[in-house]
């Protein structure tokens, strides 16, 4: 399975010929015992991608053949892989480089699609993870704690804590006295049993093991163990459901933690839209549409990207300092270079959304997001206003110095710069 790190270098890898070819293979079931379908489907897109490779290079074009020619065998052994429910498969190629990686996905891509551009098609991989983030699933009870990795749907079992009960007596003594010492000390056990693992989540988020997680356990166990979660865990928490964990199934937990997370991103989802327009509506920490977000994006600006799931618009790219622009011009604004147009600036932007870690949903059958152009962000902070609030105050100090001058009565002003100064001071 593919991992963060894989995917940055994914999102920072750039061929300036143009030769970069991401391919997703999606297993569909077979109509037949052949089992063509498949491999004719990777033929036919990838002549369909030498025709755009046309007007290349001797050597460019030879390099994007070979890469495209493995692309073809791979699918070949690929066939029927729709009748085992096998997974999906994400290829990304560039000869030229000497680039090829290839990485199992869930198989739940939309079609089987080959791109050809200067940079790899990543926004499939981006719904993708955005629909299965790295979960961790932690069952428990009063002594025992299994944590298991959710990541790209498949579960994996990680650690197994076992916090052995200790032993007693056959008696409760006299007077029933040792019982009470017993039941006592079983219950100082389990206290002991759920901080450490309260504190082991603590650390494993820290470090990045997983991003968010979610509990499984009985409602007795949860009462105790929920008070002793630091407050950094608890906001991480999406969910709980009751688990015995000695008898729970993989496949339970896993349909159990999906079921918890697709309501969390969608509640997610809908607040962060409610949000970002809200902000927007005030001129606060908000923008709507492709100019504002673009802006915001090369400041440094975005929390928060939200796109239209089916968003396309076009836009300009600058070849030199890369630059994105909404209006289509020829030359770039910032350095005077020459633009090249881009289709889909939706599929543009996302290498800078991976490189700074910037949450992004993809918004669904909205008509208020449909509205304000299938694409807003939410901001950390917004530049503009630090300095719009520098110039007030020195204009606000300005006018206090002329304030305090003493007057000259060899100089007139008119009434209006009067009453300017005055408007200025009182605001």
């Amino acid at each position: 399975m593919i991992t963060r790190e894989q995917i940055h270098e994914l999102a920072q890898f750039e061929d300036q010929s143009a030769c970069a070819l991401s391919f997703y293979f999606q297993p569909t079931p077979p109509r037949n015992k052949a089992h063509k379908e498949e491999a004719i489907l990777t033929k036919d897109l990838a002549r369909e991608a030498l025709r755009h490779l046309e007007g290349k290079s001797k050597i460019e074009s030879e390099s994007a053949r070979a890469d495209l020619d493995r692309i073809v065998r791979l699918s070949q052994d690929l066939r029927g892989n729709g009748l085992r429910g096998a997974h999906a498969k994400a290829v990304f190629a560039c000869s030229a480089q000497g680039f090829w990686r290839e990485y199992d996905l869930p198989a739940q891509l939309s079609a089987t699609q080959l791109t050809v551009n200067r940079h790899f098609h990543l926004k499939p991989l981006a719904q993708l993870l955005g629909a299965f983030p790295s979960l961790g699933i932690v069952l428990l009870d009063r002594h025992r704690a299994r944590l298991f990795d959710l990541r790209l749907g498949e579960l994996t079992e990680r650690m197994d804590f076992l916090h052995p009960v200790s032993r007693r007596g056959r008696s409760d003594g006299f007077g029933g006295y040792d019982g009470g010492h017993a039941q006592r000390r079983v219950a100082d056990e389990a206290l002991h049993h759920f901080k450490f693992i309260a504190e082991f989540l603590k650390d494993a988020l820290e470090k990045g093991m997983f991003e968010k997680w979610i509990v499984g356990c009985q409602d007795l166990h949860w009462s105790q163990f929920e008070p002793q979660l630091h407050p950094y865990v608890a906001q991480k928490l999406l969910g709980r459901f009751t688990a015995e964990l000695a008898h729970a199934k993989n496949e339970e937990i896993r349909s159990q933690a999906e079921k918890i997370f697709a309501a969390a991103q969608e509640k997610h989802c809908r607040e962060a839209v409610d949000e970002t327009l809200n902000q927007a509506r005030h001129n606060n920490r908000g923008v709507t549409g492709l100019r504002r977000v673009l802006h915001s994006l090369e400041l440094g600006e975005v929390q928060t990207l939200l796109v239209g799931q089916n968003y396309h618009a076009q836009a300009v790219e600058c070849a030199g300092c890369g630059h994105l622009d909404a209006h289509l011009v020829s030359l770039c604004p910032v350095c005077g270079r020459e633009t090249r147009e881009i289709v889909d600036v939706g599929e543009a932007i996302l290498p800078r959304v991976i490189q700074h870690n910037i949450e992004l949903f993809y918004v669904k059958d909205d008509p208020e997001f449909d509205q304000i152009g299938n694409i807003a962000a939410l901001l950390r902070y917004r530049s503009d206003y630090s300095k719009n609030d520098q110039s007030k105050n020195v204009q606000s100090k300005n006018v206090r110095s002329i304030a305090n001058l003493p007057p000259n009565p060899s100089v007139s002003r008119p009434a209006n710069v009067v009453g300017r100064y005055r408007g200025l001071a009182s605001g």
